[in-house]
């Protein structure tokens, strides 16, 4: 059967482990650009290696990310339970009668690579409340644009990731010219560390798959991928900013208190000792029956 562009495929040499759209398609090289379904990997394979995958098979997989995603979900969701009751309690000076109060959680601004990624993250940003404003830039491109849309957008929290990987074939991992995009992230974020230096004042999550992880990090990032360069949940990045939006802006939220609850863990994922956002306000003026 003839691949063509927008089929769902898995690498044979690679037993078929990641599921991967096809971007591209050069037919004078026989080569396939891929993106990665559920991980923020891009790559380039041979077709012959190719194997297109089944509705069957594509479903059968998708019930599985499925179900682990809604794992993490209901951690998250447990996690932010237990920051609010204690907030709750310390707004309310710990009052049987709580008065009525507002809530500002910090509002994220997240660029992305990939057009069909954002459209997933957004869905779970509005699930678990966390205002968002979502841009699809092509990774070459967002440190050109970004310093205009935070002018725009005045956000507390900034998300640059899209697609990356890192190539042996060109070096050393511990060279940023190895990986595909991981010099535009950490481009990306010394721009926007011109427009807002501080590391609370503006909260960065950089990276994608396989990405310099130490790179971003000397950049400017309060978190980054990718330690020991493997794959990430296009996901990763809304649960670590989204701690970051619903936790009050008088705690400090640990490493590992964002990583828990990620899909991928600290092997792809890391950062340091950031503040939370969150701010709480009363009174609501009450509506006039």
């Amino acid at each position: 059967m003839k691949l063509k562009v927008g089929d769902i495929v898995a690498r044979l040499s690679y037993n078929c482990d990641v599921l991967f759209r096809i971007k591209k398609i050069n037919n004078e090289t026989s080569l396939a650009e891929l993106t990665g379904e559920d991980v923020r990997l891009i790559a380039d394979a041979p077709l012959h290696d190719l194997k297109l995958i089944d509705d069957q098979e594509i479903n059968l997989r998708r019930k599985v990310e499925i179900e682990r995603q809604e794992d993490c979900y209901r951690l998250f969701n447990q996690d932010y339970k237990l920051i609010r009751q204690k907030s709750e309690y310390e707004v309310t000076s710990g009052y049987a009668n709580a008065k009525s109060y507002f809530e500002l959680p910090g509002r994220v601004l997240h660029i992305d690579g990939d057009p069909l990624y954002l459209k997933k993250c957004s869905e779970v940003y509005e699930k678990l409340k966390v205002p968002v404003y979502g841009v699809h830039i092509e990774e070459k491109e967002m440190p050109n644009q970004i310093l205009s849309l935070l002018e725009m957008v005045r956000p507390d929290i900034l998300v640059i990731t899209g697609h990356d990987a890192y190539l042996k074939n060109k070096g050393s991992s511990d060279d940023i010219k190895s990986y595909r995009n991981s010099k535009y992230f950490a481009q990306t974020v010394r721009e926007a560390r011109k427009f807002s230096p501080h590391l609370d004042h503006l909260v960065i999550f950089a990276g994608a798959c396989q990405s310099h992880f130490e790179n971003l990090i000397k950049a400017g990032a309060n978190f980054a991928s990718s330690p020991e360069r493997i794959n990430i949940h296009a996901l990763d990045p809304v649960y670590i900013v989204a701690k970051i939006s619903l936790t009050p802006f008088m705690d400090r939220v640990g490493v590992w208190d964002v990583l828990r609850n990620t899909l991928t863990g600290e092997k792809g994922l890391g950062g340091i000792e950031t503040k939370g956002i969150l701010r709480r306000g009363m009174p609501i003026k009450q509506q006039e029956s």
